[in-house]
């Protein structure tokens, strides 16, 4: 019996769900902060990372891998399944330009500098003091 499982094809989807996980943690992760502050850690370079990719208009690594592994299941970008129909659009819009992307990591940047601010400035200057 032959296996009618696409593993290129769940492997893609997989890198898509990661990719699109990690933007989310980029953008909103910052908010995060509030309840578990070791997460900077983790949270700035990625940050860091997003800002940057956004404002050289890079590539990000996982993006070569999603596509070989597409182009492997003899699948086409953007037809489909649910992960080609809602998150890729919200990754990979078909009207990005550069300057598109230089205020997306603005908004990213302006995000998470309020999180930050108020999690280490206010926060940390409302909480009682110990005696």
């Amino acid at each position: 019996m032959e296996s009618s499982i696409n593993w290129p094809a769940i492997a893609a989807d997989t890198i898509v769900i990661v990719h699109f996980a990690f933007v989310l943690f980029v953008v909103l992760g910052g908010i995060l902060l509030i309840w578990w502050k070791k997460l900077v850690w983790i949270h700035l370079p990625s940050v860091v990372w997003g800002v940057v990719v956004e404002f050289t208009g890079w590539i990000c690594p996982l993006t070569p891998y999603e596509n070989a592994l597409r182009a492997q299941a003899g699948l086409e970008m953007y037809d489909g399944d649910f992960v080609m129909r809602y998150i890729m659009p919200l990754l990979y819009p078909e009207d990005l330009t550069r300057s598109t992307q230089i205020v997306l990591g603005f908004i990213v940047l302006l995000i998470n500098l309020i999180c930050y601010y108020y999690v280490f400035i206010i926060r940390k200057s409302s909480a009682p003091t110990r005696q």
